[in-house]
């Protein structure tokens, strides 16, 4: 990578890693971290190849948030074109699972990138805040996707306070999923990257859809989508295989053969 690029990409196996690389402003959410960041969600999100995404940092901080020395452009703008918006609407919605590998402090707009994620893993002594309050501003943008995992009793407090938490406070709020030794983040993201990587390519994008969508509806609805879902993937290629390569005890067309058997 060129030192003008503030970023990593590359792809490992099934796995695609982006690598927030400016140490020198704690890997803040610059206008061009952020434009790299949208590029590389893109290209792995459009390349067949990629089963998973992994999204993380350098030097011992995952995300310092917003840019402060230039006001927080990038993340500060306006409701129109905000890429931000963009990157934490694509890490949701977007049809491949994404990891969080925390290998750092994380504060602000970091908390809503860990939030937005999928599957969130974080190290030992990683500390996290919601400091917005202190700086005379909020934390608007990442509410988003935080309040549906920290809920509104442990959130009023988080962000009013503007106070740091530990990681094992953030896995106890459910912001994570995991908390591991420094020397074991890779080898824990690589056995989620593993264990995602036996399920069918369009089952996982559909039981990911599923999570995201179902809360949304009512029950009857829910029911209804549910149902409608379930008859349509019974009758996909994908189950044909899966179904078959369980009765003849084989791992199916998808799960490469270096793998566990099923």
């Amino acid at each position: 990578m060129g030192k003008d690029e503030a970023s990593e990409y590359e792809i490992r196996d099934r796995a695609a890693w982006i690598r927030m690389d400016c140490p020198e402003n704690r890997n803040a959410l610059s206008t061009r971290l952020l434009g790299e960041l949208s590029q590389h969600l893109q290209a792995a999100m459009d390349d067949p190849s990629v089963r998973v995404i992994v999204l993380t940092g350098s030097d011992g901080i995952f995300c310092a948030g917003a840019d402060l020395k230039s006001r927080g452009s990038g993340i500060a703008d306006g409701a129109g074109g905000n890429t931000f918006v963009e990157i934490l609407k694509r890490m949701r919605e977007g049809p491949k699972p994404v990891i969080c590998a925390v290998n750092g402090h994380a504060f602000g707009g970091g908390i809503g990138l860990i939030a937005a994620a999928d599957i969130a893993i974080a190290v030992n002594g990683a500390n996290f805040a919601f400091s917005e309050v202190r700086l005379g501003v909020i934390p608007a943008i990442i509410s988003v996707v935080v309040l549906p995992k920290l809920g509104e009793h442990q959130a009023m407090r988080l962000f009013l306070t503007g106070e740091r938490f530990s990681s094992t406070d953030a896995l106890g709020y459910g912001l994570l999923h995991r908390v591991v030794d420094e020397h074991e983040l890779e080898s824990a993201v690589q056995a989620e990257i593993d264990a995602i990587a036996k399920g069918a390519p369009s089952a996982v994008s559909a039981a990911k859809r599923l999570v995201r969508e179902i809360p949304k509806l009512a029950p009857d609805d829910a029911y209804a989508s549910a149902a409608e879902k379930i008859a349509e993937l019974f009758a996909s290629p994908e189950a044909a295989e899966g179904i078959a390569a369980f009765a003849q005890k084989r791992p199916p067309s998808w799960v490469e053969t270096s793998d566990d058997e099923t």
